[in-house]
């Protein structure tokens, strides 16, 4: 075996992977049919993310997804949390899909629509007669001028191409961006499966019950991504206050809270009132109004100093949400009295030892109780915050900017037109990829203009479609 045969295999063994990469998988990765398969697929399990609970406690699927009788027949608390239904959006199938979808469309940008822009910026002329035969729309002319047609197709946004060294020759295209339009589109729906993906790696989601006046750090996370960078340490969040206004009715109508960011030595360095629809922002991580509850009670007794004491939900059984506390009345903690609200509406209701109701109290009234004067001072409240971090959300809307942007782009007809002078005969003809009828009405302008012209004794025209 010579050195050079010895090369040559090498070289195909090298080739290999090339090939099987062109011949096999392009063509698999490129295939319409798999991308709308992946492309449903993807829809349909970011629909189930939606409907079922997402980050959710092992405990709540299983009140909710129990095994008899399982919902549909097959979906319980178990396949929930197998197959990863309980995170969806972070599950390794998922994300799979996604990339894989990604590819789909990157290859077919690559080996499609580059290709297909490459082609409609290359073009020839056409110097024979019958060539123009060949065209969805064309016309021979007894009247007109190169010059008289370049001056109409300047006037109509086309770009010219005269032929630097045959004078009788021109060719003229508008509408290059319809080309592109597609590759944009594909661009923006990879950025925003590249920012999703990311966002599902290094977000996280976090939950927060916070009484008003005080100070929090975020540590509470219920769910994050793999990659998920720790919240820093240099500040944190006070929550001023928390309120609630209601309708005259009693109603809910906002919910509120007054917020600041404090750095280490407790300096504020950013302030602001959310409420529902209305976050806070602040170094990419969101903090949103969703819930609210009751954290405790302030009350005295006789002279004494004031007592802040917490507040518990209590178990209703779906008859509404209720806090309740019990204070006691004597020092040796043998006699005491329940309190219970049920809004921030300052009404207090205080129960005894039997559970009978000895007497309903707004907040700054005091009453009697166990020979005791009970004043209630106030009830506070506390804030439900929902925070959340996402870095992948600039680069979806950044996306989904692009692809807007592309889908208005693809709407441009990539019109071409040729022309041929030859003696006294004009051969001009022409073909768009889309909006035809248009095209053909411009055409049939074009010629009138043509034929109208002031040298013109006589008017032939032949359009054959």
């Amino acid at each position: 075996m010579t050195l050079e045969d010895s090369a040559s295999k090498e070289l195909k063994w090298w080739a290999v992977p090339g090939q099987f990469l062109r011949q096999e998988l392009l063509p698999v990765l490129t295939n319409l049919r798999l991308a709308i398969a992946l492309l449903l697929l993807i829809a349909i399990f970011s629909s189930t993310g939606t409907v079922i609970e997402q980050g959710q406690s092992p405990a709540f699927y299983q009140a909710n997804y129990p095994e008899h009788p399982a919902l549909f027949g097959f979906l319980t608390w178990k396949v929930i949390q197998v197959v990863g239904l309980d995170h969806v959006y972070r599950t390794w199938w998922f994300l799979a899909l996604l990339i894989l979808f990604g590819t789909s469309l990157t290859a077919c940008s690559f080996t499609r629509q580059l290709p297909a822009l490459k082609a409609a910026q290359r073009w020839k002329y056409y110097d024979e007669p019958r060539q123009f035969q060949k065209l969805a729309l064309s016309a021979e002319l007894d009247s007109g001028s190169l010059d008289s047609l370049s001056q109409i197709l300047q006037k109509r946004r086309y770009k010219i191409f005269p032929d630097q060294e045959k004078e009788n020759l021109l060719y003229a295209r508008k509408g290059i961006v319809g080309r592109i339009g597609p590759i944009i589109v594909h661009i923006g729906i990879v950025a925003i499966l590249i920012g999703g993906i990311w966002g599902a790696m290094t977000g996280f989601l976090a939950q927060e019950m916070v009484a008003s006046g005080d100070t929090f750090q975020v540590t509470n996370i219920v769910d994050a991504g793999p990659l998920a960078t720790q919240i820093s340490k240099d500040w944190s969040v006070r929550v001023n206050r928390f309120w609630i206004e209601y309708t005259p009715s009693g109603g809910i109508d906002q919910f509120y809270s007054d917020m600041s960011v404090l750095n280490k030595q407790g300096e504020e360095i950013d302030h602001k009132k959310i409420f529902v629809n209305e976050p806070l922002r602040y170094h990419g991580i969101t903090f949103y109004q969703t819930d609210w509850g009751i954290a405790g009670v302030r009350v005295q007794f006789n002279n004494s100093p004031i007592f802040q004491l917490p507040m518990a939900l209590l178990n209703t059984k779906g008859q509404g949400r209720i806090w309740g506390t019990w204070v006691p009345t004597k020092p040796d903690l043998s006699e005491g009295v329940s309190l219970l609200a049920k809004d921030l509406q300052g009404m207090v209701l205080i129960y005894d030892a039997t559970g009978k109701l000895v007497d309903t109290v707004r907040a700054g009234m005091s009453t009697q109780v166990n020979g005791v004067k009970l004043k209630i001072l106030d009830v506070i409240g506390s804030t439900g915050l929902q925070i959340k971090a996402d870095p992948g959300i600039p680069i979806v809307y950044s996306g989904f900017g692009l692809l807007m942007l592309g889908v208005v782009m693809s709407y441009f007809s990539h019109s071409q037109i040729w022309a041929l002078q030859k003696g006294d005969r004009l051969y001009i003809g022409g073909k768009t990829n889309r909006a035809q009828v248009a095209f053909e009405q411009e055409v049939l302008e074009i010629l009138d203009r043509l034929t109208s012209q002031p040298k013109s004794e006589e008017k032939e025209k032949a359009i054959e479609v």
